[in-house]
């Protein structure tokens, strides 16, 4: 029996996962790490802890399974995207990694937009400039701390430095590096006019791989390491929603995913790459060769229900509010919530924006609310799910994963808004999963990534949509969306309060 390893290289954590060569869960492991805020509005984290957490959770799950060693055939890699990893000519970190969440770079990103031009970078990149992308970053490095700029041999991407760690080898791939805005994401690599105009040397940049290539073999000293042979091969992988969707069967045109986890997602497989001139929503290169994804971000999905629950029903579990909203009839007794409480990216891009309630009355209970939260999180995905279908990116088939998506009240309501069965799959799916049949290409074991998937990945449980709830809701949507709009002025007169 051979197997594979996936390794989710995440904010909080690493998980690593065993499979074997049928994309059955042998055994897992995780260690967790700290993040570190030295300023409001930052967030930095030593890289040095993600391939340490590496390292010991494949120790830990091959000790768990008790195989051999040489039997693991590949490794795939996901995780955050976006972070800035920075090494020296000794390949040692000069600095700490500035992540995906930090947010010091707007003068960076209005001097990207001023080089390069708004429309220009779209056509490029993709996506307009914003504070997450790797690019903003490094023009922040060499903005304010030259001396680390100057040192600065090697520029890597999060799951790009355990690779290095793994491999001694400087690669990336091309779902992750769509996310640097430094990619030519409709020809899939290093966009040399992007460089020149933002004055950046492309020898700093790692190889560009497509995700289900091998890009090396486990080095002797990582062997020593963990127990993995030095003929295991290492995938090129995936950013952390385009392994998902791996994971998820989403490789084929038709195909989609939500995710309902603190932010929400509304992700699309599509075989050209569709843009959205306006900026919208994410185009990236996706995990499969020749293809790209779709991606709409709501802030505040689950984090809005966390949100509620933690202040106002603390004494409810999840599985209570599933039961107490059971008997709350669709619309919420005319009660809408806009779930902005992070402001929000899909469709609006707008930082300002706050979490409201419309239409509250002395009859509304706080079973009510908790509909209406889960309700407005709804409309938010659909107003991505709108956005994706005027790019005509179509879909027939939608996955839920994330944590709401155990709710079957949350699923149905997807099914009903974006008139469209909502499926879910085993809870072994995910990004682990995903990079795991990435190795499994890259080391030959599988013929290519859609076959596999139509062969290991299943679906448990499908919501059907319902013709008068569909009906309710396209009304609701209309008064969702026409709220942001009368209260857009408001909302930026409140921050200036």
């Amino acid at each position: 029996m051979n197997y594979l390893l996936g390794v989710d290289i995440g904010t909080s954590a690493t998980k690593t996962v065993l499979f074997d060569e049928e994309c059955h869960v042998v055994t897992e492991a995780s260690a967790e790490y700290p993040l570190y805020q030295p300023q409001n509005g930052w967030a930095e984290q030593n890289p040095k802890d993600w391939s340490a957490a590496a390292a010991s959770t494949i120790r830990e799950v091959l000790a768990k399974a008790q195989i051999n060693p040489a039997h693991v055939k590949g490794v795939g890699l996901s995780g955050q995207m976006h972070g800035l990893v920075m090494l020296d000519e000794k390949n040692e970190v000069i600095r700490p990694s500035i992540i995906w969440c930090d947010q010091r770079t707007a003068a960076e990103c209005a001097e990207i937009t001023a080089k390069i031009g708004r429309e220009r970078l779209i056509e490029i990149t993709a996506n307009p400039a914003l504070t997450g992308f790797t690019a903003s970053k490094i023009l922040w490095v060499r903005n304010h701390e030259p001396e680390n700029y100057r040192r600065c041999r090697h520029i890597l991407l999060p799951k790009d430095y355990v690779r290095f760690c793994m491999t001694g080898d400087y690669a990336t791939e091309v779902s992750d590096a769509s996310g640097m805005q430094l990619l030519d994401v409709p020809k899939r690599q290093w966009s040399d006019e992007i460089l020149a105009k933002l004055d950046i040397d492309k020898a700093l940049l790692p190889k560009v791989y497509e995700s289900p290539e091998a890009t090396g073999h486990i080095s002797a000293e990582f062997a020593q390491l963990t127990g993995l042979s030095t003929d295991c091969v290492v995938a090129g992988g995936a950013g952390d929603n385009a392994a998902a969707a791996v994971g998820t069967g989403v490789v084929e045109d038709g195909k989609a995913f939500t995710t309902i986890g603190t932010s929400g997602v509304v992700f699309a497989h599509t075989s050209e790459p569709r843009i959205d001139p306006q900026g919208r929503v994410h185009t990236f290169c996706c995990a499969v060769p020749g293809c790209w994804h779709v991606m709409g971000v709501t802030q505040a999905a689950g984090l809005s229900l966390k949100w509620f629950r933690e202040n106002l029903a603390e004494h409810m579990d999840y599985n209570a509010i599933n039961e107490a909203i059971n008997s709350v009839p669709r619309g919420s007794r005319r009660l809408l919530y806009l779930p902005y409480l992070m402001g929000e990216r899909t469709p609006h891009l707008d930082p300002d924006c706050r979490g409201t309630f419309f239409g509250l009355s002395a009859m509304h209970k706080r079973a009510d609310m908790l509909r209406a939260v889960m309700e407005g999180v709804s409309y938010s995905l659909r107003d991505c799910w709108d956005i994706l279908k005027a790019m005509d990116v179509k879909v027939t088939d939608m996955m839920a994963c994330g944590g709401g998506s155990k709710s079957p009240i949350w699923r149905q309501m997807l099914a009903d808004m974006y008139n469209c069965p909502v499926k879910t799959g085993s809870e072994a799916g995910g990004p682990a999963l995903g990079v795991a049949i990435l190795a499994g290409v890259a080391a030959g074991i599988f013929t290519d990534v859609p076959s596999a998937c139509r062969k290991y990945i299943s679906t448990t449980a499908v919501c059907q949509p319902e013709a008068d709830a569909h009906e309710y809701y396209e009304r609701g949507h209309q008064l969702y969306q026409k709220l942001y709009q009368q209260l857009k002025d408001c909302y930026q007169e409140l921050s200036l309060l």
